[in-house]
């Protein structure tokens, strides 16, 4: 009697496990880009270094293929960002993804509403659309941020601007960032190239390619240093904020309570200087995101093997 009513609980314990979508290990996904793939590397060495047994499923795909994989409870964690979030759910034009807190506060709401999903604590970061200039030519004119930008260019300072025809020709883009910071850039001062790979872009400037001296980038970019480029700080919050932020389904984080609190310090610890520089390890030493990523760990004091 006592066997049978073991078996019995057992049974009910495993039929609970599968109706809650409880894997055995937690699946760790990412998406295919180098920032994905080292973040999702971060959140996997993190969880076994607390006990947390994990399935590898990083990079796994694309935005739409990891979201539909998370919602269906195929994948149980994965880094994604803030500004997405207004795209998930229709909500484009609302102006709080500009502010991080607001933009997170608005992503954790929505997804656990709809999915039962939680956004846990994000990075002080930004991977979002940005202009980077020369540091020679940042530092000769005193540029820091995108207002010194306007103001130089409306006053006759020479620029030639590497971008994508999205960034160029988006409202959202190029055209945002002229109307707030009140200055025009001329077809000739711009170098339109195909796609939007950054890494060309980061490239043309890097080199002066047809005397170009400015680039369209990402926050986050691990290119931008290594090129002897800089960053300009969006000061008037054109752009949509886009913190990287682990996210994982409740069920899940119930079951493992430790999740929380232990990535909490790693992407807290993860500014735009710190994802640039681990980023171009990759991007431009050629070192795995793996070994990045555990290196970085293990110099923090996050996990010791």
């Amino acid at each position: 009697m006592i066997r049978d009513l073991k078996r019995l609980t057992l049974g009910l314990a495993l039929v609970a496990s599968v109706s809650f979508g409880v894997h055995a290990n937690v699946v760790v996904g990412s998406k295919l880009d180098t920032e994905a793939t080292l973040l999702g590397n971060m959140i996997l060495l993190t969880l076994e270094a607390n006990g947390i047994a994990t399935e590898d499923r990083i990079t796994l795909g694309g935005t739409p293929v990891v979201r539909k994989a998370i919602t269906a409870g195929e994948i149980d964690i994965y880094p994604e960002y803030t500004g997405n979030a207004a795209f998930f759910f229709n909500k484009a034009d609302d102006p709080l993804w500009k502010d991080l807190n607001q933009g997170y506060e608005a992503a954790k709401k929505l997804d656990y509403d709809a999915n039962k999903i939680v956004w846990l604590t994000p990075a002080p970061a930004n991977n979002t659309w940005a202009i980077a200039v020369r540091k020679d030519v940042a530092d000769q004119n005193n540029l820091k941020t995108m207002s010194d930008f306007g103001k130089w260019v409306s006053g006759g300072g020479k620029v030639v601007l590497a971008g994508s025809a999205e960034f160029v020709n988006s409202a959202a883009a190029l055209p945002a960032f002229q109307k707030t910071y009140g200055f025009t850039l001329k077809p000739a001062q711009l170098i339109v190239l195909s796609g939007g790979d950054t890494a060309a872009t980061i490239k043309a400037a890097a080199d002066r390619t047809n005397g170009a001296n400015a680039a369209m980038v990402y926050g986050t970019d691990g290119g931008i240093g290594p090129s002897g480029l800089v960053v300009l700080e969006d000061d008037q919050s054109v752009q949509p904020v886009y913190a990287p932020a682990p996210i994982v389904r409740e069920v899940v984080l119930n079951a493992n309570p430790k999740i929380a609190d232990a990535l909490k310090p790693v992407f807290a610890s993860m500014t735009r200087e710190t994802l640039q520089e681990l980023n171009a390890r990759i991007q431009r030493g050629g070192e795995s995101a793996h070994g990045v990523a555990q290196d970085y760990l293990r110099s923090k004091g996050f996990v010791t093997n």
